[in-house]
């Protein structure tokens, strides 16, 4: 049975930071440029388990570019970090693919396999990744992951039946079937209506609380924001400019932080 999404406060207190509390990402004064375009410069922002953390920048700020230098797509040029507890610059191909394999990835455009049924597109990084499960189990696992995203129904569909709204939620599903520890998401309501979007800010919060998962969402999106994130952190001339609750950046009188919630 799929879960009602529950009432969420707009502003969820995170959970307490501090030596008890394990810190699962860790980017540590971590700098990009291409050329002349200093695109991150001695950013740092670390995660702690089960919280969600919305990077909030505008357009080419840099947002994209800092989730590829966290699985590895992209060397940063200085800096390191840390994805549960291994640093990913040290990390062999097959190494790297272990660690994406606890990593969750919500792409902004779906990425689905248009020649596939929903339930081939779950049970596509399944066969490809390292995983402790035996065959005889996919159908559950593919059962629970579209009962988890309210779409139990739509295993045999291929992607071009579902709307907007229900490919972002197989998509979500294909990442959840992982049971992944850390989950990233990329601008995961755009383009969507404002009903949809707020169904999937929901849906995110509910998949925070079932599973235990941490989240770093990238958004400029603020009723995402407001919605989905424990904590905020601004992305500002490539640096960290600020971190805290979206209440605590909303009264803010600095005016680098009040254009974001003007």
């Amino acid at each position: 049975m799929s879960l009602t999404p529950p009432i969420i406060a707009p502003q969820a207190a995170p959970p307490a930071a501090g030596p008890a509390t394990e810190v699962v990402l860790a980017v540590e004064h971590v700098s990009k440029s291409f050329g002349e375009n200093h695109v991150l410069q001695d950013f740092s922002l670390a995660l702690h388990k089960g919280e969600n953390v919305v990077v909030l920048g505008k357009s080419g700020s840099g947002k994209s570019v800092l989730v590829k230098c966290i699985i590895g797509l992209l060397p940063p040029d200085a800096g390191t970090i840390t994805v549960l507890g291994l640093d990913v610059a040290t990390l062999d191909h097959e190494a790297m693919d272990r660690l994406r394999a606890r990593v969750g990835f919500l792409f902004q455009s779906n990425a689905l396999y248009d020649s596939m049924t929903v339930r081939e597109n779950l049970l596509f990084p399944l066969r490809r990744h390292w995983l402790d499960h035996p065959p005889t189990q996919e159908d559950e696992l593919v059962t629970q992951a579209l009962e988890d995203v309210g779409l139990g129904h739509t295993a045999a569909m291929m992607p071009a039946e579902l709307s907007g709204g229900m490919r972002k939620r197989i998509a979500l599903a294909r990442t959840l079937i992982l049971r992944p520890d850390i989950i990233l998401y990329d601008e995961p309501t755009t383009g969507l209506d404002p009903v949809t979007a707020r169904e999937i800010d929901h849906l995110i919060r509910e998949v925070q609380q079932k599973y235990g998962t941490t989240a770093l969402i990238i958004s400029h999106d603020m009723n995402c924001v407001r919605l989905t994130a424990d904590r905020v952190a601004l992305l500002v001339d490539g640096r960290c400019y600020a971190v805290g609750t979206y209440a605590e950046l909303q009264s803010r009188d600095d005016p680098r932080v009040h254009e974001f919630f003007a």
